[in-house]
């Protein structure tokens, strides 16, 4: 059964997983357990989500059985024998309001199949049309998409890697729809109705579609189908078709896409908004950062410049008792080695350092033994969080 594997899901598959993991386990060090908060309560609104989910498909759905419409159980069964699934998942038809569609999913260790009756209705003249739709989802329970998303999550939004799995699942899962049909024409027809609709599917000519697959290889297709959740549609029905040959992608698309954030069913306008919104957030959290690690440098070395001014001070107070006019009186100039202005205030000694939109002022406080300890105050629109530990406490 490995060919019905696409060949590079497991690899995407393995890739995802591991690094989610990863990123995982850092945030829970990171945090210090803090993330596992936030995984029990993703894991509550998925129950409640979920149960909603299945509530509503057992109590207005019609569960498949050997007595309910028996001609669809019977191709399920076959279905499910041809994919080797011994424990056949639970099958509903559900009332699509003439949607062309079908979904798995599960809840609590059971698996479900759903089928849209606009899918039965579209397909009841295709001998295939529903088993391929029957065998798609079953894929999907299969290869067991629906398990392990959350430790994958923090990395599915990664561009080219979240899109490209994604992809890879829904060619995986065509695959095993088309071991489900008698004929790979047949597949191609069940697939194509998603594109041509519920009637028009009948009167489609699979060559002239399969033409416009060289319009994939274009700038902008292949821009957003490498942004995308989904293959273009003319490269799934290509592909359950052996004798079609797919083109390949344009080289630059891969350059642009390579900055756009997967954005899932939104698409690429979607994930380049995400980009920007992602560079703002980081921008505002890292600028002010920044700011203030540059202050605190500047801190760091004016006090490291300001020490001749101070010990200068200091013995002059300490031998004349009074406060100096201006630093010339004690020979100090303006100027620190790194370009900051120092001030002095005449009053009470205060010595002053500009540092940009920010002042670092040394208030000094005479001690019991006559000398001074300047003790740090800062003062502006941008302060560090942290002056150097001695700082506030005062220096010499």
């Amino acid at each position: 059964m490995k060919e019905l594997v696409y060949p590079k899901e497991r690899t995407l598959g393995l890739i995802t997983l591991v690094l989610g993991v990863l990123v995982w386990l850092a945030l829970i060090v990171g945090t210090f357990g803090t993330a596992l908060i936030g995984l029990l309560l993703a894991f509550l609104a998925y129950v409640f989500a979920q149960s909603a989910l299945i509530s509503y498909i057992k109590g207005n759905g019609v569960e498949l059985t050997a007595s309910q419409f028996p001609d669809l159980w019977e191709q399920f069964e076959d279905c499910c024998r041809r994919l080797d699934i011994a424990q056949l998942p639970r099958a509903y038809v559900l009332n699509g309001d003439g949607m062309l569609n079908a979904f798995a999913t599960r809840f609590l260790g059971t698996q479900y199949v759903v089928l849209l009756s606009g899918t039965l209705e579209a397909m009841a003249q295709h001998e295939d049309g529903v088993r391929f739709y029957l065998g798609h989802e079953l894929g999907h329970l299969r290869m067991k998409h629906l398990q392990g998303q959350v430790l994958r999550w923090p990395v599915l939004w990664l561009p080219l890697l979240g899109a490209a799995y994604s992809r890879a699942r829904e060619y995986t899962c065509d695959r095993h729809g088309a071991a489900c049909c008698n004929t790979p024409e047949g597949a191609a027809r069940a697939l194509a109705a998603l594109a041509a609709g519920s009637q028009r599917w009948r009167d489609l000519d699979l060559p002239s579609y399969l033409r416009q697959l060289r319009e994939t290889g274009g700038f902008w297709m292949s821009f957003h189908e490498l942004c995308a959740a989904y293959p273009w549609h003319t490269k799934r029905v290509a592909r359950v078709l052996p004798e079609a040959k797919v083109p390949s992608r344009n080289p630059l698309a891969w350059l642009l896409a390579v900055f756009v954030p997967y954005a899932g069913r939104l698409g690429a306008g979607f994930g380049l908004l995400m980009m920007v919104y992602i560079i703002g957030v980081l921008a505002a959290i890292a600028l002010p950062k920044y700011q203030e690690y540059q202050l605190v440098a500047k801190v760091a070395t004016a006090l490291t410049d300001s020490a001749p001014a101070r010990q200068a001070l200091s013995a002059f107070y300490q031998a004349q008792e009074t406060v100096p006019d201006t630093l010339d009186e004690v020979g100090i100039g303006s100027t620190l080695p790194s370009g900051a202005q120092l001030s002095l205030n005449s009053e009470n000694m205060t010595l002053s350092i500009v540092l940009g939109k920010s002042t670092l002022n040394l208030v000094p406080q005479v001690q019991k033994d006559g000398s001074l300890l300047w003790v740090c105050e800062m003062q502006g629109d941008v302060t560090p969080k942290k002056l150097p530990m001695n700082c506030e406490q005062g220096i010499r």
